[in-house]
């Protein structure tokens, strides 16, 4: 949300807009203050998802979201928990402003933020996107999980 940068209002109106190389640049007047100030937009690019196959698909965030929620069902967590987590590994990957990402690098974004939000999650993500092929490894990352209390 753009915010006046002499007020803190949100309340602007565009006066006028002009294409630079920094982006699409406008002159805006805030609505409160009666201030001008200058906003610069620019279009963020969709990055490729790398899958573990190779194959490429483009980043799709109710995808994302849909992970977490299967993680997460059953527990005592927010909604409003469950989409903070996926904005911010969104924002994240956005503010890396590049291409291509591996699927992996996502999946570890994820374990990370629901590590600190619900250790059951954690385990049920982790158990499906690391590479934890028998019950023995996944004994040794609760006893990883466990160790760090």
């Amino acid at each position: 949300m753009l915010r006046c940068p002499y007020c803190g209002s949100t309340e602007s109106k565009v006066t006028d807009t002009r294409h630079s190389p920094k982006g699409i640049r406008r002159r805006r007047l805030c609505k409160n203050c009666g201030k001008k100030f200058t906003s610069y937009e620019t279009v963020m690019a969709t990055p490729m998802v790398i899958k573990r196959d190779g194959r490429r698909e483009e980043f799709d965030r109710e995808k994302l979201l849909a992970g977490i929620r299967k993680a997460c069902a059953k527990r005592p967590i927010p909604y409003e928990a469950i989409e903070k987590l996926a904005d911010e590994v969104e924002d994240k990957i956005r503010a890396m402003g590049k291409a291509e990402v591996p699927s992996r690098l996502i999946g570890q974004m994820v374990l990370e933020k629901l590590k600190e939000l619900d250790e059951v999650a954690y385990i049920r993500f982790a158990s499906v996107y690391l590479p934890l092929e028998d019950l023995e490894s996944l004994k040794k990352e609760i006893d990883k999980l466990l160790g760090g209390r």
